[in-house]
Order: C-alpha cells, then structure tokens, then sequence
C-alpha cells in the first residue's frame, strides 16, 4: 500500500507537470496538486517524517496522517471549487458583454479608414461629470482622431442619455460587472472599430483631457507599446494620506510579481498600441489595474511611465469598495494574475 501511495503521489505530480507544459493548468493549479502529490507521496513512503508533526500535536502516527491527507484533500477541493466559480463569473461576464456589443452591431459594422484614438471611459452612475470630460476632449491628437466609447456599467442614473445627446458612441451593460469587465467592452468596440491605439480615462473628472497627447506620442513615434501616466512623477489633488501609501505600496507589490519600474500601479489613465492590446489576457472583472499592468509586462510590451495631473473628483463618491474591501480585492487580483 505504502509503494502504491508513493507511485500515486508521483502520478500526480507527473501529471501536473506535463498539464502545464502543454498550457492546460495553470501556475496556482500547478503549485496546490504537486503540493497535494508530494504530502501524499510522503506520508505513504516515509512516514517517518510526519514525526515531529504528530509530537506537536500529541496525537498518534494514523490519526496524524489521515489529519494532513483530509486537509490536502479539502485544499484541492476548495481551490477546484473556487476555479469553477471563477469559470461560471467569467461566462456571465462574457455574457453581459455580447449584449452589450449586439446591441451596437450596426456600428461595429463600419470600421474607420483614418487613424483613430480610441478612449474607452468606463461609467458607474456619473451622469453628473461624463458630460463635462467628454466636452474636454480634443478632437485630434497626434494626427489621429479621436473617438470616446463610453461603457455604462450597469448605472441607474442618466448616464447612458447624456453620452446619447453629446453623439458618442455607449455600450450599457445590463447588470454592474465591475470596472475591468466595462473596459474589455470598450476594448472590443475599439478593436472592432479599427483603432489603431486604444486610451483609457476615469469618468470622474480626474484624468486631464490636455494632457492626452503625452500618453499618445511616445506610441504614434515608435518609442512605447503601453504608456501610463503617474501622478508620482506628476502630481495630484488628493495627495498624503492612507490612500498615498496604499497606491506605493500596491506598486511595489506590482513590480516584484513582474512590473518593471512603475511608480503609479492604480493609475487608470493610459494607452496602448491596438495591436499590443489584443496579445493580452485580461479576466479581471472589477481589479483590473494591476492585470492589465503584469499581462503587458508578460508580454514583453515596451512600456513607459509620463507624469500627470490627477485632479479630485468634479462630482459624486468614488466606487471603489469601501474599508479594506479595495487592499484585499487588489491583492488578491494580483495574486490571481501572477498564478496563471
């Protein structure tokens, strides 16, 4: 039995190894079942070893070792359950999206034949400040013109009308999917519409529509895949505080799972070659700051920092979840891109 524990053990690991390589496991996958082959492999073999563990807890060899083998097993099972309910999310989500892009399918239909600048701004119930930013946008940079691609995120307030009057073009997502699932909406339309760089901006008011062109000319010159701005190089209204050493230390956070040299990983205000965009592999729903910043660095994207201005909010409350619902929702998405 003992030689049959240990040869399973090692099936698994085998398994795992091979599963990964070949693409279909991922890296937090790869980590829990060798960890789960090996305790198996272990206690089967060399039991011997989990001596000091059952003097710890004064309990006799078989009770200690069917204790670990339940706690493996219960491991996997969490972590199998939790990767389903992710799948399940992320096929909502999809779901949520194709409505929202077939409701445009006319537009999408008639792609643009002159450079286009793409800004995706996603909206969650701002129908007070959507219609000052988008009156602030240039109309040209860098000789491509500019196109605003609104995504209401489920909003119960006239958000959606406001972008309708001013002529832009909106997507509105039924239900609230979070600010990553609005962007890959925008992100389609705008690869669907031919842009040939593709920007992000908050709705609130706080990114500066004249400072676009220094996110844009590093692209449009060949210099930069990805440019973001930062307010650490730049400035900003809100400065000091909790917030000030969140945003600094999330940022180190990024950079030692794969950034290279960031300075500002909360920033939403950024750009990105439409080309470089579609190699990426954005899931997040709602955290998608630091996925969209690891993926392009995965990616091998040439990216660069430019200061800004980040100005206070011109209107309402910002969305983000209150209390330690932002740290441990950031942490945690980073985490979940560095297992893939």
């Amino acid at each position: 039995m003992r030689a049959i524990g240990v040869a399973a053990g090692l099936a698994v690991i085998a398994w795992t190894l091979v599963a990964r390589a070949r693409g279909r496991a991922s890296r937090g996958e790869l980590v829990a079942t060798v960890a789960g082959g090996a305790a198996l492999a272990v206690m089967s073999g060399w039991p011997g070893l989990l001596g000091p563990v059952r003097d710890l807890f004064g309990v006799d060899r078989t009770l200690t070792a069917v204790l670990l083998a339940g706690v493996v097993v219960l491991g996997v099972v969490v972590w199998e359950q939790r990767r389903r309910l992710r799948s399940l999310e992320g096929r909502f989500g999809d779901l949520v999206r194709g409505v929202a892009l077939r409701e445009l399918a006319d537009r999408l239909a008639d792609p643009h034949e002159e450079p286009v600048v793409a800004v995706v701004i996603p909206a969650y119930n701002e129908e007070e400040a959507i219609g000052g930013v988008l009156k602030e946008l240039p109309a040209e940079l860098c000789g491509h013109r500019v196109e605003p691609i609104v995504v209401v995120d489920g909003g119960t307030d006239l958000t959606e009308a406001v972008v309708r009057r001013a002529g832009h073009l909106v997507a509105t997502h039924p239900v609230n999917r979070g600010q990553g699932d609005a962007l890959r909406t925008g992100f389609a339309l705008a690869l669907r519409r031919g842009a040939e760089i593709v920007m992000t901006m908050d709705a609130d008011g706080q990114h500066r529509p004249d400072e676009m062109e220094r996110l844009v000319a590093p692209i449009t010159a060949g210099e930069a895949d990805y440019v973001q701005g930062s307010r650490f190089l730049g400035s900003y209204d809100d400065a000091g505080g909790a917030r000030d050493a969140g945003i600094r230390l999330f940022t180190k956070v990024v950079n030692l799972l794969g950034a290279r040299g960031i300075t500002d990983c909360t920033n939403g205000f950024r750009a990105v070659r439409a080309a470089s965009l579609a190699q990426l592999r954005l899931t997040e729903d709602r955290f998608s700051a630091p996925e969209i910043l690891l993926e392009a660095a995965r990616a091998g994207l040439r990216m660069r920092e430019v200061p800004v201005h980040i100005r206070s909010r011109s209107h309402g409350e910002s969305k983000k979840p209150r209390r330690l619902g932002y740290p441990v929702g950031y942490l945690a998405a980073c985490v979940r891109v560095w297992l893939r």
